[in-house]
C-alpha cells in the first residue's frame, strides 16, 4: 500500500509514516477486514476528513474516538453523519452548546458537518474504521498510532490551532500537543451520559473563535 489515496498535502506530510512497517501492517489488517466483514465507513470515506481539510488549512481539531457503527452513519468525519441521517445524541448536545454559547439556531434534523471541515475544522476520529454494530472493534490495531502521528504533526508544523478535546479518551492525547503555541480546550464528552457534567456550558465555540480572530484567522461559522 505504497500509494495511499489521501489528500496530497497530507500525503506529503505523512510520507515517512506511510512508508513504515507499522502502516503497512495496519493497511493489511484494514484491507482484510473490508474483504471479509462489513466495515464502516465506505472505503472511499476512510480519509474523508483529510480530503476536506488539507494539512495547511487546519485551524481547529475536534477529536473523536471511532466511527459510528450502524448502517449509513459513518462517513469519515467525527460526530458527523451524512445527509438524510438524524444527528446522534452527542451531536445534538454539541448543537445545544453552540446555540447557548453563540446564540445561533441549529437545525437539529441535519447532522452533516462537512461545512465545518471545509472551513478548517479537522474532524478526526482516533480510529478510522469499525466493524458493523461492534463499537471499538478496530481498537489497538494501529489506527491510534497513525492518528497520534497526525496530531503531533499538526502540533509541530502548524501555528495557533485550536484543539477541542472532549472526554477522557480525547483528553489523553493532550501530551501530543505543544500547548505553548496552540490552544487546548478540554471538557467532558458531549454524550448524554456526561454532557451535563461540564460539556454543556463549556463555551468552547466562542473561545475558539475569539482565539482564531486574535491571531488573524477567520472565525468558524458553526
Amino acid at each position: 500500500m505504497k500509494d495511499v489515496a489521501i489528500e496530497p498535502e497530507w500525503k506529503s506530510a505523512l510520507k515517512d509514516y506511510f512508508a513504515s512497517d507499522r502502516f503497512q501492517d495496519l493497511a493489511q489488517f484494514v484491507r482484510t477486514e473490508y474483504e471479509t466483514k462489513k466495515v464502516f465507513p465506505k472505503p472511499q470515506d476512510v480519509f474523508r476528513a483529510f480530503w476536506l481539510t488539507p494539512f495547511s488549512k487546519v485551524k481547529v481539531v475536534i477529536l473523536g474516538q471511532d466511527p459510528y457503527h450502524d448502517v449509513g452513519q459513518a462517513h469519515g468525519l467525527c460526530f458527523s453523519v451524512p445527509d438524510g441521517q438524524s444527528p446522534p445524541p452527542s451531536l445534538k448536545n454539541i448543537y445545544k452548546e453552540i446555540e447557548s454559547d453563540l446564540g445561533i439556531q441549529k437545525d437539529h434534523t441535519k447532522g452533516n458537518l462537512e461545512s465545518w471541515a471545509e472551513q478548517g475544522v479537522f474532524l478526526l476520529n482516533a480510529i478510522l474504521t469499525v466493524m458493523a454494530h461492534t463499537p471499538a472493534s478496530h481498537r489497538d490495531k494501529g489506527w491510534e498510532d497513525f492518528t497520534d502521528t497526525v496530531i503531533k504533526k499538526i502540533s509541530d508544523k502548524q501555528e495557533r490551532v485550536v484543539f477541542m478535546l472532549w472526554g477522557n479518551f480525547a483528553r489523553s492525547k493532550k501530551y501530543l500537543i505543544d500547548t505553548a503555541k496552540h490552544l487546548v480546550l478540554e471538557a467532558p464528552h458531549p454524550s448524554p451520559f456526561s454532557a451535563h457534567s461540564g460539556f454543556l456550558g463549556c463555551r468552547h465555540f466562542s473561545q475558539c473563535n475569539e482565539y482564531l480572530k486574535s491571531h488573524g484567522k477567520k472565525e468558524i461559522a458553526w
